[in-house]
């Protein structure tokens, strides 16, 4: 079992970027445009490309499975959002976007032949990615299979990055923290700057309050750093999160594993060259420190400290 929490670590870090796109890359903003959204900011689109799959949600169920999230951001958004466009031409669009994204990222740099295994692969693992207390998962479960292969690969990867973040939600609630506080511990231990969550629309009353209930817990030293003890139980959730990860890869095996990291390669090359990820991640990825040389230690090195943060 051991084993397979580094390859679930180690593909997410692949899959994540893959995913991401659809949030960042101008193709895809330009489609989203097209259905009428607000591009000045990003969040009328991403709220409206993430929640489509959950249907005409409103704005507790999104708040609830997004999590770290103001529910006051997520208000201004939700459901307004669905007066632009209807989640069934969302998700029509979300596919004309990333067929878009991704024929311009893949050109010649990999065959038919080998897009087809990929797709393949992580179909096959996504198919295993089960359903249960999954509900962002389960929702992208539901939705049918596109016929290209690309796609196939895209659809697949979004189940599988969900999976492990509905995942990741049930470690954070075990370890106690709620939204705010998953942010903020975040953030003490290093993973990605304070400044960087600004976006997620809390007040700085609530993040000082947060601050203080994770000081009150041994969690915040009086510098404000991180102690030890937050260190080690950011830790344990990210390993927790990696355990509950692990399913669909053990179901995929080692082997089959591997063979889509090296398939993806040239793909997650494409993502990084092409400049589209901001360089850090609130997600704790630098998209520079896993370009194409860490990636080629894919199976080898332990898994880094740092992971997701609370979606």
């Amino acid at each position: 079992m051991s084993e397979y929490l580094a390859v679930a670590r180690r593909m997410w870090r692949q899959l994540e970027p893959l995913h991401a796109t659809l949030y960042f890359a101008p193709e895809a903003r330009q489609v989203v445009s097209d259905l009428g959204y607000d591009v000045t900011s990003r969040w009328p689109g991403y709220f409206a490309w993430r929640t489509a799959p959950l249907g005409a949600a409103g704005p507790e169920l999104v708040a609830a499975t997004y999590y770290s999230f103001s529910p006051r951001l997520v208000a201004r958004y939700v459901p307004q959002i669905w007066t632009t466009a209807d989640p069934a031409k969302v998700l029509d669009a979300r596919l004309l976007a990333m067929d878009r994204v991704l024929t311009a990222l893949i050109g010649d740099r990999l065959s038919g032949a080998q897009l087809a295994e990929a797709a393949r692969l992580a179909r096959q693992a996504a198919e295993n990615a089960g359903p249960a207390a999954r509900p962002l998962a389960a929702a992208n479960r539901d939705l049918p299979w596109p016929d290209a292969p690309h796609l196939v690969l895209w659809q697949a990867a979004t189940v599988l990055r969900e999976h492990r973040g509905d995942g990741h939600l049930a470690a954070l609630l075990t370890y106690g923290l709620d939204p705010c506080e998953a942010l903020v511990s975040f953030a003490a231990i290093g993973a990605a700057p304070a400044d960087d969550f600004r976006g997620r629309g809390w007040s700085a009353q609530e993040w000082s309050d947060a601050r203080h209930r994770l000081a009150a817990r041994g969690w915040i030293a009086p510098d404000g750093s991180a102690t030890t003890r937050a260190r080690k139980e950011r830790d344990a959730i990210e390993r927790m999160t990696d355990r509950l990860a692990a399913g669909p890869w053990r179901a995929l095996g080692r082997a089959r594993a591997e063979r889509l990291a090296h398939l993806l390669s040239p793909l997650l090359a494409a993502v990084f060259e092409a400049g589209y990820l901001p360089r850090r991640s609130t997600l704790g990825i630098d998209t520079v420190k896993v370009g194409y040389p860490y990636r080629a230690q894919l199976f080898t090195e332990r898994p880094d400290t740092c992971g997701t943060a609370g979606r």
